[in-house]
């Protein structure tokens, strides 16, 4: 999947595939997590969001099953 680099303190990188609705967000740490079933609307929303870690916590962990890839 591809991912698009966005500036935060946070998240290195986000990627989306809209026909799986898989999510995928690289962490400046390191790490890298898919979340399934995030509706293209979400996807839209972290990225346009001024917070891209306040968005994740608030909209996105918790709510969709999550993975990590590495």
């Amino acid at each position: 999947m591809d991912r698009r680099l966005v500036q935060s303190s946070n998240v290195r990188s986000v990627g989306y595939d809209a026909p799986s609705k898989t999510l995928e967000v690289e962490f400046h740490s390191g790490g890298l997590y898919q979340y399934s079933g995030v509706p293209e609307t979400i996807y839209q929303g972290f990225m346009r969001a001024a917070s891209k870690g306040s968005y994740l916590h608030h909209h996105i962990k918790g709510r969709y099953p999550d993975r990590q890839v590495r």
